[in-house]
């Protein structure tokens, strides 16, 4: 009964951490800097360096990073290569608040090592994730759940490009990565026994 709620907890602080992400990303833009934009700009952006309210984006980071690192451990004990991709996952998620981008106005004064280490675990995020997602449809049982996964990994790995392709839209993709990312993560993590 214990563990089952521990389980349960772990799920809420999941959910709980994700709806904060959403709303930051969505109303935090209006408390940033005036070139921000939600079409061009990412979240990254919102909590980079010298930018106004940057540490509500940065804390937010890292609870959703220390969030899933809880996950990996409350719920996939018996699954070792997806608990240790999934903290992988939460650990660079978590380090990219605490390694901040650059400004994105120019000729701002900023830590260029901040930036470098920012984009190498935003890019360790976004691989991460992939092999996650499309490991655990090596482990699912259903036909559904397989796809799913696939599509999750697939999906991210898609919008990932599309933001070198289409950098305009870098805000738009990202937005699009994270919702689908933690909406099937939250899902698959449910099911998890």
């Amino acid at each position: 009964m214990i563990v089952r709620n521990i389980k349960l907890s772990g799920i809420r602080y999941l959910r709980i951490t994700y709806s904060l992400l959403l709303l930051v990303m969505f109303i935090l833009p209006f408390f940033s800097d005036d070139a921000y934009s939600i079409i061009k700009n990412t979240t990254s952006h919102l909590g980079a360096q010298n930018s106004p309210n940057a540490w509500i984006m940065n804390i937010t980071f890292i609870l959703v990073g220390m969030s899933c690192i809880i996950e990996a451990f409350l719920r996939l004990k018996r699954l070792w290569f997806q608990r240790i991709v999934l903290c992988i996952f939460g650990l660079s998620f978590a380090f990219t608040g605490i390694f901040r981008h650059a400004p994105i106005i120019e000729g701002i004064p900023f830590d260029l090592m901040e930036d470098k280490l920012h984009s190498v675990f935003a890019s360790i995020v976004g691989f991460s994730f992939t092999i996650f997602a499309i490991s655990t449809a090596f482990i699912e049982k259903k036909t559904m759940l397989r796809a799913l996964a696939v599509i999750a990994g697939v999906t991210a790995t898609i919008l990932s490009i599309m933001m070198s392709f289409l950098p305009p839209y870098s805000g738009i993709w990202q937005r699009m990565i994270l919702v689908v990312s933690f909406c099937w993560l939250i899902f698959m993590l449910e099911g998890t026994n």
